[in-house]
């Protein structure tokens, strides 16, 4: 590669990967397209800034005329595709924004790629396990031929650019890569998600909420060892096939909670509420939760030779002391003073109570 064109590259998983990209490949030259609404921040690329090979581009993967520009301006030559609505939540209450971004905006981008003047080498598409759909307590994990069976919004619009992805690679011979992840955790991630709530709520002393009994089971993903596997496929993953990378690290909500209250009492010995664990708080579970997830990741190990490097405690303690020391990344998001990229300021959590 020499020529990205990163979409989303502000957000938590896009913006860690665009650090990690540059550091490893300085040579190449990284062009990030991201329209800063609420969860993306130009701030996580600062360190990025004023370098050569580096460009920000503030914009819509919706905007054609704009995408067209870029892949020819930049000879784009290979595209991480992050940009998407995200959140389960917000997507049951207003699901309008996840099928413009995460289908139309995909949809379009695709459109780009296939007319663009300088040939496409890979266009990587970032998605969930969530496609998946619920997993019983004793069915094994989802492999890349499970068939899709999304319970969300958020899911389904996941889904649907998955399937337009696929398409692409088998009747325009786009060369296209789907990766599936499970559950990702680690620094500069938006704090309406479970761990980084979790994380504020406990520093701030305000209730921990968990959806239901907490038994619902998720198999989370350091964001770091999520990176090295994008690496693999977009260099050496094969056109037109879908890769899973799962964790490994099956645990429920109420546990994994109760994991981050003991690891905060550690590292926090002055909190406002003591021991923290004294703060969660059971709340009405959402509508269509899925009760399991789990990912089967061995066509990615075995073809690839990627294996994730991060255990469960590593992670949760490096996200915890990060949470702790970075309260100038978050403290602007609840303030409302425009943290966010300028889209809104107000803090979205369902959970803020």
């Amino acid at each position: 590669m020499t020529n990205l064109l990163i979409t989303g590259g502000a957000g938590f998983i896009g913006s860690n990967f665009v650090r990690y990209w540059c550091k490893k490949y300085p040579r190449d030259r990284v062009v990030v397209l991201d329209a800063l609404t609420y969860a993306g921040n130009q701030q996580n690329l600062s360190t990025l800034e004023g370098q050569n090979s580096f460009r920000f581009v503030r914009g819509d993967i919706r905007d054609r005329v704009l995408l067209d520009t870029l892949l020819e301006t930049e000879t784009i030559d290979a595209i991480v595709h992050f940009a998407a609505e995200s959140h389960v939540d917000r997507s049951i209450i207003s699901p309008d924004a996840f099928l413009q971004t995460n289908i139309f905006g995909t949809y379009t981008l695709l459109e780009a790629c296939r007319h663009a003047r300088n040939p496409i080498s890979r266009f990587l598409h970032v998605s969930t396990d969530e496609v998946y759909g619920s997993l019983g307590p004793e069915d094994p994990p989802c492999a890349e031929t499970t068939p899709y069976s999304p319970n969300s919004p958020y899911a389904a619009s996941k889904a649907s650019s998955d399937h337009l992805v696929r398409a692409y690679h088998q009747t325009y011979g786009l060369p296209t890569l789907i990766t599936n992840s499970s559950n990702n955790y680690g620094p500069y991630q938006f704090p309406e998600k479970l761990i980084p709530l979790m994380c504020v709520n406990i520093l701030l002393g305000k209730p921990l909420p968990v959806y239901g009994d907490g038994q619902n089971v998720r198999d989370w993903l350091f964001v770091a060892d999520h990176c090295r596997a994008l690496d693999c496929v977009l260099t050496r993953g094969q056109p037109g096939e879908t890769y899973n990378i799962g964790g490994d690290n099956q645990v429920t909500n109420i546990d994994l909670v109760t994991m981050l209250c003991q690891l905060m009492d550690q590292l926090v010995p002055d909190l406002p509420i003591q021991p923290s664990q004294r703060a969660i708080a059971f709340v009405r579970d959402r509508p269509g939760h899925d009760r399991r997830y789990a990912l089967n990741s061995r066509k990615i190990r075995e073809e690839l030779g990627w294996t994730p490097g991060v255990s469960l405690e590593e992670g949760l303690g490096e996200t915890a002391r990060w949470y702790r020391d970075r309260r100038d990344w978050w403290q602007p998001l609840l303030e409302g003073s425009g943290g966010a990229g300028g889209a809104g300021g107000e803090l979205y959590l369902i959970f803020n109570f």
